[in-house]
């Protein structure tokens, strides 16, 4: 199922970097800094952080879920326990439940 999405993918990227292999000038402005690359990698590397950087902002901004799913965890498995622990309690004939009127 995956590669129904990832080889069009794959394939659109390929073509990308085969149609845009001229070559491109990055410079660091305050510096002599600079190197030549194909526009392809320039696009792809800036996408590429781009994404990152998204994911990051992403994973920070679930903190906070991810904190209140472990608290609500702990609070059920303290709660099964209490529970199992009450039920060993009761006596067996409690448990039953009444007879039938007739």
């Amino acid at each position: 199922m995956r590669w129904l999405i990832a080889a069009p993918f794959l394939l659109i990227l390929v073509l990308f970097a085969l149609s845009n292999t001229e070559a491109v000038r990055l410079a660091l402005w305050p510096t002599d800094f600079a190197l030549e690359m194909p526009l392809s990698l320039v696009i792809l590397a800036a996408m590429a952080l781009a994404f990152l950087v998204g994911g990051m902002f992403v994973w920070f901004a679930e903190l906070g879920q991810r904190r209140r799913a472990r608290r609500a965890e702990h609070t059920i498995r303290v709660l099964e326990r209490q529970i199992e622990e009450l039920k060993a309690r009761l006596p067996a004939t409690a448990a039953l439940p009444p007879a039938a009127a007739e």
